[in-house]
């Protein structure tokens, strides 16, 4: 049986991959917004942003906040190809056929991984070129590798649910402007010290801080602190609550 759901996931896995292949305008689409972001952040607001007594430069300081974005943004393109397989039938006709159904779900989830550690590569790389440099080891780039892999995976698994129940395309990809916004009242373009009491309290006590807090320690070689483990704890929940809720849908639908 597990072989027969891995089998399956792998070749409708490789079905969504050609088809970003087919239409790269989907990575590219993904990656620009967060560029164009770090380049106005960096170039026209970034001489007058107080980041306090940190050694690293701005685009240092921006890049995990932009990296978060990043994903934010790509996630919306799941819950977007979910939609347009349900409202074509693609759905139905896996059904009639020999296969896991678990596994066309998986298919999408990671195809969604690869597509937005792919962007994230582009980002990191457009970095690099406006000056951002780290002293960060190869453990320490897989160890944001791996906040960066288990946070996509939370936001993908979240981006089901509406892709599975939206009624329209443009309801589909909404929930993720949220998300996009959420790291502008959060430490990734300045400390939360310099904010209000209320809007501090909020920025210090949601996911993406304490996510762009440790990315930035483990680039910056500082201790990572609880940072961390909070960091781990919002992502694990958020994707434990989020698979629940998005198998439990997708049960309804094709029962």
């Amino acid at each position: 049986m597990t072989k027969h759901f891995l089998g399956d996931t792998a070749v409708l896995t490789g079905r969504s991959l050609t088809h970003i292949v087919r239409s790269p305008d989907t990575i590219i689409t993904t990656a620009v917004t967060p560029i164009a972001i770090m380049l106005l952040f960096v170039y026209v607001f970034g001489g007058a942003i107080d980041i306090g007594g940190a050694t690293e430069s701005y685009v240092g300081y921006l890049l995990p906040g932009i990296l978060l974005i990043t994903v934010a943004s790509g996630i919306s393109y799941t819950a977007y190809r979910l939609f347009l397989d349900m409202q074509g039938g693609i759905f139905e006709r896996f059904q009639s056929m020999p296969i896991s159904r678990a596994s066309v779900l998986w298919a999408h989830v990671l195809t969604s991984l690869i597509a937005n550690l792919v962007s994230l590569a582009l980002v990191v790389g457009v970095a690099l070129i406006m000056g951002f440099r780290t002293g960060a080891d190869v453990g320490a780039w897989l160890a944001v590798l791996g906040i960066m892999a288990l946070f996509t995976l939370a936001l993908t698994w979240l981006a089901v649910i509406p892709g599975l129940t939206a009624s329209s395309v443009e309801g589909a990809s909404a929930f993720s402007y949220p998300l996009i916004f959420l790291p502008f009242i959060s430490s990734a373009f300045a400390p939360t010290e310099s904010m209000p009491g209320p809007v501090r309290w909020f920025a210090e006590n949601q996911p993406v801080t304490s996510i762009v807090d440790s990315i930035r320690a483990i680039f910056s070689g500082q201790p990572v602190g609880g940072d961390l483990w909070v960091a781990l704890a919002w992502c694990l929940g958020i994707l434990v609550v989020a698979f629940a809720f998005a198998m439990a849908t997708y049960r309804r639908k094709i029962s």
